[in-house]
C-alpha cells in the first residue's frame, strides 16, 4: 500500500514538473527558437503574456553552441498577444506563418511578408486592429481560415491569385 501511494506521488511530481518544463529551446538577442535539425523556429516564452514588443526583427539564421540555425518559420502563438509589439521584420529565409503567431497584438501596425512565405495559417493576424494594410506576396499558396479575422484597422489587402 505505501509502495503504491510512492508511486503515485512520483507520477504528480513528474506531472507538475513536465508542465513547467520551457517552451523554448534557446533565447538569442531577446527572441525565443525551438531548433530542429538546422532549422529553428520563432517561438513563445512559457508565460501567459509574451514578452516581445516595439520593433522586432526577426534574423535569417542564429548561432547557439557553435550551430548555425537557418530561421525557416515563425511558431503557432509565437508573438500572440504581444500588446506592445508594434512592427515585425520578417526574414527571406522564413517559408511560414504558425497559426495565431500574431493574434492579438493590437498595436502591430506594420509586417512585411517577405517573397519566400508559402503559407500562412489560421488565425496567425487575428484581432491585429492596428494593421491598416497588408500585402501577401505571390509565393504564398495558402492562408488559413480567419488569418485575418478581427482587424478592424485594415483598409487594404492584396492577395495574389495564387492563394488557395
Amino acid at each position: 500500500m505505501k509502495h503504491n501511494y510512492l508511486k503515485h506521488i512520483l507520477l504528480c511530481l513528474a506531472l507538475l514538473t513536465s508542465t513547467t518544463a520551457l517552451a523554448y529551446d534557446a533565447c538569442i538577442d531577446g527572441i525565443y527558437y525551438d531548433f530542429s535539425g538546422n532549422e529553428a523556429t520563432v517561438t513563445y516564452k512559457n508565460t501567459i503574456f509574451n514578452s516581445y514588443s516595439g520593433e522586432v526583427t526577426i534574423p535569417s539564421s542564429v548561432i547557439y553552441q557553435g550551430t548555425t540555425y537557418s530561421v525557416t518559420s515563425i511558431g503557432s502563438s509565437a508573438f500572440s498577444r504581444c500588446g506592445g509589439l508594434t512592427s515585425v521584420t520578417i526574414p527571406n529565409s522564413l517559408t511560414s506563418i504558425g497559426g495565431n503567431a500574431f493574434n492579438g497584438c493590437s498595436r502591430l501596425t506594420s509586417v512585411t511578408i517577405p517573397e519566400s512565405v508559402n503559407s500562412i495559417s489560421g488565425g496567425a493576424f487575428a484581432y491585429c486592429s492596428g494593421l491598416t494594410s497588408v500585402t501577401i506576396p505571390n509565393s504564398v499558396i495558402s492562408i488559413g481560415s480567419s488569418a485575418f479575422f478581427g482587424c478592424s484597422g485594415l483598409t487594404s489587402v492584396t492577395i495574389p491569385s495564387s492563394v488557395t
